[in-house]
């Protein structure tokens, strides 16, 4: 595998390298960095056209400059150097460019994570449920709407997301009233939902439409009566009750509800997280720090990981596997609910008239501890999380449908169900880890895309993220602005590709990495 690694490497700097000096050599001659200052009216105009001139090189050659770029470039790929140099970027008052791509990058990378996130979650589970309910009104209705959704353009989706679900949503959290007709509305439409996705015969589905209608309704009218929107809390008990369900859920996904000591263990993991819901929330208090989080979330998903060992028996990996992702789940909770506390402070505080924001990354001035900083970067990412997911959701839906259909027609699928493992056995173990290649392949690539920024996404919502950057750059004559825009996205565009590779032989065992 090593050998692999370094031979794509090697192959990939070769690439690389050629296609900077091609970027390097278009963006230089059809752009003019002197522009700007040859029209303007300034006294010291000529200073300035000099100045300029002799920062960027513009009295030498092109292909002298590229290369003196590249000296500077190449410091990057060095380990320990810390002397990476892309230049300076004069339309930043001559910020260095790693400086410039480094914040762009970052809120890029904020974004293109959670949307990366939910399209994964949600496409694929949707894309297998058609799949198994293939033909049926719920595969219909699915095709119909991804196709939609996959259709629509992205700044009209943008628009509709500040109406409705920001300056809408806005008015209803300042004045939370549950009325009679959402209750029913919601609790009809879920009662569909759910309906459609069991399926089963009539007296099934409507026991199922009925159970979620009666659910549904009836939890939004708690939550209204109680006057949760106006300061909503999950607490100790909203935690066991998401801890136990995703307990029973993981383990049915995972292992199956049979698997006796898999669920034993989660539901250990889930009262160990209970055991410390108040303990943490005086370490939640007073150290209020990123690495105390990340060090509480390592230490518990350890815990479970022993936790599994111990009650495992044989099936130690798969038991210690499921007490992990449902130690995971039950400590986002936790962090969840403790970010709601700093609810009704963020309201008071924030200047915008509303809590779901539509513009930038993060609201100017904002004191605060690191709560509020989450509270006020999800309210500032979920919308244009939203948009990039919703299309991606689309896409990753119809290939996992297809590929999972086509893997589920195989022989040895049939012969899984003829030896008598369970459907959830053949589905989850056998049909879907086959299924996910193609979905690996397409998903490395469209984070590699989206590093590279979405640009009409970053402009509506005015996020300054990879995608502005190279616009300006662009625009303006920017050339290391813009080299550096490559440099960053080539880098990552290779990196995922090569990860892809490395997980079809995780995989799928038929395929070797050599």
């Amino acid at each position: 595998m090593l050998t692999f690694i370094l031979r794509r490497l090697g192959a990939t700097l070769l690439v690389l390298l050629v296609a900077s000096f091609v970027v390097y050599t278009l963006t230089a001659i059809t752009s003019d960095p002197l522009n700007d200052l040859r029209g303007s009216s300034a006294p010291n105009r000529e200073e300035l056209i000099a100045f300029r001139t002799a920062q960027l090189g513009l009295d030498q050659p092109i292909v002298v400059r590229y290369f003196s770029w590249l000296a500077g470039a190449s410091k990057c790929l060095v380990p320990f150097v810390l002397e990476c140099d892309l230049g300076t970027a004069f339309t930043r008052s001559y910020q260095p460019v790693t400086d410039a791509v480094g914040a762009a990058a970052s809120s890029t990378i904020q974004l293109v994570t959670a949307a990366t996130i939910v399209a994964i979650i949600f496409g694929i589970t949707i894309g297998i449920l058609t799949a198994l309910r293939q033909y049926s009104g719920f595969d219909y209705t699915v095709t119909f709407l991804t196709f939609i959704v996959y259709s629509l353009p992205i700044f009209w989706v943008a628009v509709l997301l500040k109406e409705y679900g920001a300056i809408r949503f806005n008015e209803f959290l300042s004045d939370p009233v549950v009325t009679v007709p959402a209750v029913l509305i919601t609790g009809l439409v879920w009662g569909i939902i759910v309906m459609s996705i069991l399926g089963g015969s009539w007296k099934k589905r409507l026991i199922a439409f009925a159970s979620a209608f009666v659910a549904t309704g009836g939890l939004l009218f708690l939550l209204g009566a109680t006057g949760w929107f106006s300061d909503p809390r999950i607490g100790i008990i909203g935690v066991a009750i998401t801890g136990i369900g995703a307990a029973i859920g993981v383990t049915a996904l995972s292992t199956g509800l049979a698997n006796r000591r898999a669920l034993y263990a989660s539901l250990i993991t889930v009262g160990i997280w209970l055991a410390l819901y108040q303990p943490l929330q005086y370490l939640f208090f007073y150290v209020p720090t990123a690495w105390m989080l990340l060090g509480v979330g390592v230490v518990g998903i350890a815990f479970a990981i022993g936790v599994g060992i111990l009650v495992g028996g044989d099936g130690k990996k798969e038991t210690a596997r499921t007490a992990a992702i449902v130690s995971f789940i039950t400590f986002f909770v936790i962090v969840v609910d403790r970010v709601m506390l700093v609810y009704t402070d963020y309201v008071d505080r924030i200047p915008q008239s509303g809590v779901i924001a539509t513009i930038g990354s993060r609201t100017p001035g904002l004191q605060g501890d690191m709560w509020f900083e989450i509270l006020d970067g999800f309210a500032h990412l979920v919308l244009p999380t939203i948009a990039l997911a919703l299309v991606s959701i689309a896409a990753y839906t119809r290939y996992s449908r297809a590929s999972l259909l086509e893997v589920m027609n195989q022989d040895y699928v049939r012969t899984a169900r003829a030896k008598g493992l369970t459907e959830r056995t053949v589905v989850m173990r056998h049909s879907m880890r086959n299924a996910l290649i193609p979905i690996a392949t397409i998903i490395a690539f469209d984070i590699g895309a989206l590093i590279g920024g979405a640009v009409i996404t970053e402009t509506i919502f005015a996020w300054k993220g990879m995608g502005a950057l190279f616009v300006d750059g662009l625009e303006l004559g920017d050339v290391n602005l813009v080299m550096g825009f490559f440099v960053v996205t080539g880098i990552l565009a290779v990196i995922f590709n090569l990860v892809a590779d490395l997980l079809y032989s995780a995989l799928d065992p038929r395929i070797r990495v050599s």
